[in-house]
């Protein structure tokens, strides 16, 4: 088939605006799937996926669909809605020609609808609107559309309707999108090489990696020599094939097309996403890629057990094959042994990566509070970049101290404003520019530290609008910080996996906090244990864990009251001893305690 009837085009909308719905009609209509083999959520392969009813993953898939007595190729890219994966969506952006901007009929322009909408601008997209949910009773189509014509500046009849329960208005999307959206061009027109840009890859046992391609030149057949354009590993293409949206095997693939191409590559680091593939024998120039993306949140992930370390070393490279921004590296605690600094792109990344090393390799984790990056400038001129509250230099010896911050959107119903000024004043929040939608919803435009995005933002937002409110961020510039090192103190020694990096306004709350916790998970000692937390060279929070008693003189039957009184001075004197010389070793359970929320 030529290049003038294949379409690729991609869905982008805020999270929870039907998109994997949207798409599982597509398929229907389409007649991809069997109606028999249909099930909800089809693009969502992954099982937390189908559990929590989002997107993770971009999962291409091919269509044929008719129009005018033609028959056209469609090429799906389904993209995650929420703001951690948006570095999933910038890739798929760069695979398609043009996009449709779905938003809720129900609750119109969301604070995500606009990131993801700049995101396909940049990438100089065909956008076509749709309305999603019509059919529910809740809809408020006109007040929508109105929002959607101020958005794109269009007129009314551009926007489409669709329902993804009921089919309505699919049919017509699709026709809409093959007289829209442009078809693919070739950039070199050489009949001799073939060239293709790598949007993602996934790795498989027993054939290795397997990348995911936008072919741009040329075509791919089974058993060509390829070769990668930044890490110049060749390979062979033990199969292409494409997504229906199961992997299905051809002889070749166009130009133009999206598929997959089996290289047989079994090592970690030489595929990656943004990378050029191009035949060895003749080779073209790399594509322009992708930015790298920048961890923003780091954890530290040990496993339980120190004989699964290698395991989980191994779980992990195996998940950064499937999810390119994703990082990783070894480090060292005293206390909890080895294991590995994490970096992720926000919170829900974080807890995604969680619960698959659980699940996919059955480990046993314990994951600390998640820390940001920050630059700190020593008094003696040294510059370090820390991420973790154990590297944070002593109070005396830091100069300035930088931190990220962000630029926030939330969209909210006008009735919680009051309510989402005091949660911004409380996280340090500088607002700026607000805008009112014709509904009663008003836009702010808030800066922050990132530490504070991080310090339970979205749940507070979430209870304070009754759920209402939606939000999007965007790292920004570093800023100056107040921020210091929280450290804790059992029987006046230091433990560093209780050290955390705090605002130094909250350093007295959080000193509280964490003693109270500790103090209610340490098991009780033989001798008195006093609990501390130390900020700024000074003591500001501190409990007594009173020690075990023991009646010592439960075997004296009668006799002198002396006997008694020496055998208690006795113990009196030892327990002032092991105070003075005991150590309190903590166990892991009371480190699992102080680690949960």
């Amino acid at each position: 088939m030529d290049l003038s009837h294949i379409r690729n085009f991609s869905i982008i909308a805020h999270i929870d605006h039907g998109k994997s719905t949207l798409a599982d009609r597509m398929l229907e209509v389409t007649k991809t799937i069997p109606e028999r083999k249909m099930r909800d959520q089809m693009l969502d392969t992954m099982e937390l996926e189908q559990e929590r009813g989002i997107t993770i993953k971009m999962q291409p898939v091919r269509m044929e669909h008719e129009f005018e007595g033609k028959k056209y190729i469609l090429n799906l890219i389904d993209t995650p809605g929420h703001i951690d994966f948006s570095y999933e969506v910038s890739r798929a952006l760069k695979a398609v020609e043009g996009s449709i901007l779905l938003v809720d009929a129900t609750q119109g322009v969301q604070a995500q609808t606009f990131t993801t909408l700049e995101m396909a601008k940049k990438a100089g997209l065909k956008i076509i609107p749709a309305l999603s949910k019509v059919d529910s009773p809740l809809a408020r189509v006109d007040e929508i559309k109105e929002e959607v014509m101020n958005l794109l500046d269009i007129d009314p009849d551009d926007i489409l309707l669709v329902s993804g329960k009921t089919g309505e208005g699919v049919s017509d999307l699709l026709d809409t999108l093959i007289q829209e959206i442009e078809p693919p061009k070739e950039i070199v027109l050489d009949t001799k090489s073939s060239r293709g840009l790598v949007f993602d890859f996934e790795y498989s046992n027993h054939k290795g990696v397997i990348i995911y391609v936008r072919l741009t030149d040329g075509e791919i057949k089974k058993g060509d020599q390829m070769i990668f354009g930044t890490s110049k590993r060749k390979f062979f293409a033990l199969d292409v094939g494409v997504f229906k949206p199961d992997a299905q095997s051809t002889d070749t693939l166009k130009a133009g097309e999206i598929g997959y191409v089996v290289t047989g590559i079994k090592e970690a680091k030489v595929a990656q996403v943004g990378d050029t593939v191009t035949l060895f024998k003749n080779q073209l120039e790399t594509l322009p890629g992708y930015m790298e993306p920048t961890p923003v949140v780091w954890a530290s992930v040990y496993p339980e057990s120190t004989d699964d370390f290698e395991l989980l070393k191994t779980a992990l490279g195996r998940l950064q094959l499937s999810d390119s921004s994703l990082s990783f590296e070894e480090e060292v605690s005293g206390t909890l042994g080895r294991g590995f600094r994490v970096g992720c792109l926000g919170m829900l990344h974080l807890e995604i990566i969680g619960e698959r090393l659980r699940r996919e390799f059955d480990l046993d984790l314990i994951i600390t509070s998640p820390s940001v990056t920050y630059e700190v400038m020593k008094k003696n001129g040294d510059m370090v970049t820390v991420y973790s509250a154990a590297l944070f230099p002593d109070h005396g010896d830091v100069g300035m101290v930088e931190e990220p911050w962000v630029e926030i959107k939330i969209i909210t119903p006008g009735e919680y404003l009051g309510g989402i000024m005091t949660l911004l004043y409380e996280h340090e929040g500088e607002t700026g520019d607000t805008k009112t939608f014709g509904d009663g919803r008003t836009q702010i435009m808030v800066m922050m530290p990132l530490r504070e995005l991080m310090r339970n933002f979205f749940d507070n937002l979430k209870s304070v609008s009754s759920g209402y409110a939606s939000i999007s961020y965007e790292i920004k510039e570093m800023r100056t910080a107040d921020v210091t090192r929280l450290d804790v103190l059992v029987a006046e020694e230091p433990v560093a996996a209780f050290a955390r990096i705090v605002s130094t306004r909250r350093a007295d709350i959080e000193a509280d906090e964490t003693v109270e916790k500790l103090y209610k998970a340490l098991p009780r000692q033989m001798f008195v244990v006093k609990i501390q937390a130390k900020v700024l060279g000074r003591i500001v929070a501190s409990r007594r864990l009173s020690a075990l008693k023991k009646d010592v003189t439960a075997k004296l039957y009668g006799g002198d009251i002396t006997r008694k009184m020496k055998l208690r001075e006795k113990q009196k004197k030892g327990k002032k001893k092991m105070a003075a010389m005991g150590k309190v070793n903590i166990s892991h359970d009371v480190f699992l305690k102080m680690m949960k929320k």
